[in-house]
């Protein structure tokens, strides 16, 4: 278990954290770690990554902190592996005691979309999946109605079969679609969306935030999305608390404690900040906030939109 109050900014509540990944890669394929190199990553470069990232790393990374439970998200493993995942995530469930829960991937567009989810609901640790649309590089460009994006009809109708399966959709979108995500989500309001890294503000521009504001206001008015408060990382691992502090406040004003929740992104979030910095930002953002909103925020909206039961050991690891 990690210790409690051992950090240096004296946080001692318990952290349910709602976002990182594992990776053995010698357990399965990993193409962006093992393969080609991808020089557009949108952090830049992360290289200092492309290993193994297990509980033991996680358990260093967080030391000092209350972690009583995690949540995998699917690690980019090959996209013929899909289902092998869920095999790799409940070894280390019954091994390590985490993750707790797990969210799959499929595609949606994809010819057996409803095999694969029927399996991934099969699976007592899957919650949901994570399923990202085809996207413009920038916000200047235009993608809407090709193939594989948020309005084609064939992926439209792989969404609409979650509800069938139970399964929640991770939502992870630059911040210039986000205003089309919320067209999808009023469409499928008893699916339950959770949106990944704080709609991904890269650019902290008044254009830029302007964007972002109208797409996260739009998402908010949907009751049926939730917020991940996580990665604010910038290109080139810059990690400014400034900004970050700002957009922090201004999501979970839209979007509420009972709707917000704390995630690290690790090991990815790494190449920007400590888990203690994250911690720090997220804190520090929302000054006037009360210990039960707190407690929701880092710990609480996860375990209920994840659906982790009461009787799920806490403090295991």
């Amino acid at each position: 278990m990690n210790a409690r109050s051992q950090n240096s900014i004296g946080f001692d509540l318990p952290i349910f954290d709602a976002h990182h990944h594992f990776f053995d890669l010698s357990d399965g394929h990993y193409p962006w770690l093992t393969d080609a190199y991808d020089p557009q990553f949108f952090l830049g470069d992360y290289r200092a990554i492309c290993r193994d990232f297990l509980p033991a790393d996680y358990r260093a990374a967080t030391a000092g902190f209350q972690l009583i439970g995690t949540v995998h998200v699917e690690a980019e493993r090959s996209r013929r592996e899909q289902v092998a995942e869920n095999g790799f995530v409940a070894r280390l469930n019954a091994r390590e005691g985490l993750p707790s829960v797990a969210v799959a991937h499929v595609y949606f567009t994809q010819d057996d979309c409803a095999e694969v989810l029927a399996a991934h609901a099969a699976d007592p640790l899957v919650r949901g999946v994570r399923s990202k649309p085809v996207t413009s590089t920038h916000a200047q460009v235009s993608v809407r109605g090709e193939p594989g994006t948020m309005q084609d009809e064939a992926w439209l109708r792989g969404l609409a079969m979650l509800e069938r399966f139970g399964l929640s959709w991770d939502l992870r979108v630059p911040y210039w679609h986000l205003e089309e995500a919320a067209e999808v989500a009023r469409g499928v309001p008893d699916t339950v969306i959770v949106l990944n890294h704080l709609g991904l503000p890269l650019d902290r521009s008044d254009a830029g935030l302007a964007i972002w504001r109208r797409g996260m206001a739009a998402l908010a008015d949907c009751g049926n999305v939730h917020l991940k408060v996580s990665e604010t990382g910038l290109k080139g691992g810059v990690w400014d608390s400034v900004s970050n502090r700002r957009v922090i406040r201004e999501a979970v004003d839209m979007f509420g404690f009972s709707r917000s929740m704390f995630a690290s992104n690790l090991p990815v979030g790494s190449l920007s900040a400590s888990f203690e910095q994250m911690v720090a930002d997220v804190v520090g953002a929302l000054p006037a906030a009360s210990e039960a909103q707190l407690r929701d925020l880092f710990a609480g909206t996860c375990r209920r939109v994840y659906r982790v039961p009461a009787s799920t050991p806490i403090s295991a690891f």
